[in-house]
């Protein structure tokens, strides 16, 4: 999963609603793996334009899940887990504004 976040390459349909859709069927999947690929393919989509309020809500619970997870695995404090995830990100020149 982290290795996907940092290489991998992500796509998705241009229509947001459509990948709203795409991207609900995937966080309700329960694989981290997805969640990581609905979290970056919505990260690279707002440096380029601002997401929508559902799709931002969305980003953020990705973000959620995804430090818990790892914070969890690793034994790490969540700041612990963030701070190794944008260090992870920075490396595929994507920044990440951590949520309020």
């Amino acid at each position: 999963m982290l290795a996907y976040l940092n290489n991998g390459r992500c796509k998705s349909p241009q229509d947001w609603k459509g990948r709203f859709k795409e991207n609900s069927e995937k966080m309700r999947t329960g694989s981290l793996l997805q969640v990581a690929e609905v979290f970056k393919t919505l990260l690279v989509i707002s440096q380029a334009k601002p997401l929508s309020f559902r799709e931002k809500r969305m980003l953020d619970r990705s973000w959620q899940l995804l430090v818990d997870e790892i914070a969890a695995v690793r034994s790490w404090s969540k700041e612990e887990a963030e701070t190794h995830l944008v260090k992870g990100l920075s490396k595929s020149n994507l920044r990440v504004q951590l949520p309020d």
